[in-house]
């Protein structure tokens, strides 16, 4: 009852015209933001920070304009991915699976009205999490020492050759490229350069932004250019502008499962949208996709990666606010702007700050549906993207790149570097070498080698401190049976497939 008085409580602040007012103007900026390609939560919340200090926003009319800008790049990430298979940011990345290849059956409007409506069951369910659950869920994020988080960025390499690629050893070279070039710049722990050959600009590393709007834009690019958009999804037919009731009582199991295994990626600090997507869509895949349809336009490929990023955006929140532990990269960027607003996180912010906290989880729930409302009835005008002739529509699009990635790095060497990276791209994409894990390992790279030095460290060297834990054991045999499993059963299954297939193409037409 405590609880429901303080959120009451919490909905008389956000229920201001104020208030009100931010939330709307971060839920559509927010969207914007999360459908550029190259702009992400994080960068978009980061861009928006000066603009609350110069409207002179106290700290929870700040913090609701931010944090709906958040969620409303969560929801609007889906928008290239599913139209011009470019991920608006990371957490996006899994979307485009599935997605941008029902776009090209036609079924583009269709795709973006379920990935808004698990963007939304995902969202919601998750801030309820944080109204009901935050206590349970910060205990077993603690359980996480950093020999578990190495088992786990392993469990997300070894899985991945599961979905995004037919075959095994691509997708683990791809892995081992994206962990290389996580590699790049001044080791933290000895100051030692790496990988620079001299070149004062990678100190500091690749940027994923660069690298992912290199190997999916540019390469998008090049690829049009190549077939003439024989192959590109603009000019097909846009198809219904709604989610049938059948594809709704199809995936509705989905989003359940998306938002609960997205919401535990998200509370565990580092974590973030783009674990929870990956593992959403990871074990759909293994659950239901008997027929191997992921990957070909399943909308349950849709549901489970959006569902469970917005889960996990969600989830992030709750080491932030209980722990002062920032969940992804969006909440490092909200954590410090709490702190510039002289207000500590951490297990007495209930207590010290009840107006700010409360007032910021019922501004999530209006955010959440407004951005539906947002959502849904603009379809129609974000499908219009693909009626743009595709002569005028690529070069945007690679206009859009290059302007993003030079507003944010002020840097030609960047630029430079995502051309670089589209030549990677498209190269790799002729050879049927999947992008997704390359960006994983950037992603994930320098947290996986932290934690392992961390744990070594701690057990003074002695690598069998990795499997002390019942836990990290348990992520460990995950992690085998999910490399092992594909590499035993694929041959038998892919056997199977082509049987039922030619079975059914025998029955389609018996003469």
């Amino acid at each position: 009852m405590d609880t429901l008085a303080l959120l009451a409580q919490g909905f008389a602040v956000a229920l201001t015209p104020e208030n009100l007012a931010l939330a709307f103007l971060g839920c559509f900026l927010g969207t914007i933001i999360g459908a550029l390609p190259g702009l992400g939560p994080s960068n978009g919340v980061a861009i928006l920070i000066p603009l609350a200090f110069t409207l002179g926003l106290p700290a929870t009319p700040a913090l609701i304009l931010l944090t709906s800008v958040y969620y409303g790049a969560m929801y609007g990430g889906r928008i290239s991915s599913i139209l011009l298979n470019i991920p608006g940011d990371e957490p996006a990345l899994m979307t485009t699976l599935d997605g941008y290849p029902m776009a090209k059956q036609g079924k583009a409007g269709e795709a973006l009205a379920l990935s808004g409506v698990s963007s939304f069951v995902g969202s919601f369910f998750a801030t309820c999490g944080l109204v009901l659950l935050a206590p349970v869920l910060v205990k077993l994020a603690l359980l996480f020492g950093p020999a578990e988080y190495f088992a786990l960025f392993t469990l997300a390499f070894a899985t991945l050759g599961g979905i995004s690629s037919r075959n095994q050893s691509k997708s683990a070279m791809a892995a081992a490229i994206g962990l290389g070039l996580a590699m790049i710049g001044i080791d933290g722990s000895t100051g030692t350069q790496r990988f620079t050959f001299g070149e004062i600009h990678l100190l500091e590393g690749i940027d994923f932004l660069v690298a992912i709007v290199g190997l999916f834009a540019i390469s998008e690019v090049f690829l049009f250019l190549e077939h003439r958009g024989a192959d590109a999804a603009v000019g097909v037919s846009l198809g219904r502008i709604t989610v049938p009731l059948a594809t709704l009582a199809k995936t509705w199991m989905t989003m359940v499962r998306s938002t609960i295994l997205g919401f535990i990626a998200g509370v565990l600090p580092g974590a973030g949208a783009s674990l929870g997507s990956f593992i959403a869509y990871t074990f759909e895949k293994r659950l239901v996709d008997k027929d191997g349809t992921f990957g070909n336009g399943d909308p349950r490929g849709v549901a489970a990666p959006e569902a469970g990023n917005n889960a996990a955006a969600g989830g992030a929140l709750v080491p932030m606010l209980s722990l002062g532990v920032p969940g992804s990269g969006t909440t490092a960027v909200l954590l410090a702007m709490l702190l510039a607003l002289n207000i500590t996180p951490g297990p007495l912010l209930f207590q010290n700050n009840p107006d700010v906290v409360w007032g910021l989880i019922a501004a999530l729930f209006i955010a959440n549906f407004m951005l539906l409302l947002i959502n849904i009835p603009m379809v129609g005008l974000f499908v219009r993207v693909l009626m743009v002739p595709p002569h005028i529509l690529m070069p945007a699009v690679a206009m859009i790149s290059f302007v993003g990635i030079y507003s944010i790095s002020g840097s030609t060497f960047d630029l430079m570097l995502m051309i670089g990276f589209g030549a990677l791209g498209y190269v790799l994409r002729k050879l049927d070498v999947p992008l997704v894990p390359i960006i994983l390992g950037i992603l994930l790279g320098n947290q996986m080698e932290d934690n392992l030095r961390r744990a070594l460290t701690i057990s003074n060297g002695d690598w069998s401190a990795l499997v002390a834990s019942p836990l990290s054991i348990g992520i460990w045999s995950l992690a085998v049976i999910g490399f092992v499993a594909p590499l035993v059963f694929g041959k038998v299954v892919q056997a199977k497939m082509r049987a039922t297939v030619r079975r059914a193409a025998a029955e389609a037409d018996p003469d």
